[in-house]
């Protein structure tokens, strides 16, 4: 399904997980941030201030998706993080280099970016749920942002104004290239889930924890868009 009430079909766990926790995914995916990426009315000293925090976010972002190597089960886990850790280092990470250079910020510049608490949070959280837990823990708080910036793309492909300035943005997450890495999340996810949990993963225990890790990286996620103020 890919209307705006159901999402895009990035698999079952996602579309469970995502209703087990469908107010704050809502707080998340249409935060007032968002919505100013699609009308074009966000200033644009907020959008590189994002991006700047965003930039360095990545970083930590793509360390996780790397330990996610380290603790996968089989060769065919390895080489879907590994793919997802391609797609932060090169795609998303190039996307803010590019547009900050455009703005006069440079390489250096982002690299030097200091962290605001909510970033360090969301970052050590995730790498935290990855040293601490299994595989399962450390994917389950990696799947927002991934899935929901995929989500987000796909929406404001279709609703954005024609003239918004954060249209390279918004291609870049509707693009192929990371939609196809969202579906790839999305069949690691189930993939993983039924070969440690088995058929009836719903009704167990581990289930809601997973659940839970999501919902919690969900919340963090709101708080992360909150960083976009010059």
């Amino acid at each position: 399904m890919n209307s705006p009430d159901y999402g895009p079909d990035y698999g079952q766990a996602f579309a469970a997980w995502r209703k087990d926790c469908a107010s704050d995914w809502h707080d998340y995916t249409r935060h007032a941030f968002v919505e100013g990426l699609g009308s074009g009315a966000l200033p644009r000293a907020d959008f590189l201030t994002y991006l700047q925090q965003d930039y360095v976010f990545l970083i930590h972002f793509s360390r996780a998706w790397a330990l996610a190597v380290v603790k996968a089960g089989n060769f065919e886990e390895m080489r879907a993080c590994s793919a997802t850790v391609h797609t932060l280092l090169d795609g998303e990470m190039a996307l803010h280099v590019g547009i900050c250079e455009a703005a006069g910020i440079s390489r250096a510049t982002l690299e030097a970016t200091v962290e605001a608490i909510p970033n360090l949070a969301y970052t050590r959280y995730v790498l935290d749920s990855g040293f601490s837990g299994d595989f399962l823990d450390v994917v389950a708080a990696l799947a927002p942002c991934v899935l929901g910036y995929g989500e987000i793309g796909l929406r404001l492909a279709r609703e954005a104004a024609p003239d918004t300035p954060y249209r390279d943005w918004i291609d870049t997450y509707a693009g192929e290239d990371y939609q196809k890495a969202c579906h790839a999340v999305g069949a690691l996810l189930d993939s993983a889930i039924a070969r440690r949990l088995g058929p009836d993963a719903h009704s167990l225990p581990r289930w809601r924890e997973l659940s839970q890790r999501f919902a919690t990286a969900t919340r963090l996620e709101v708080g992360f868009w909150g960083l976009g103020r010059a």
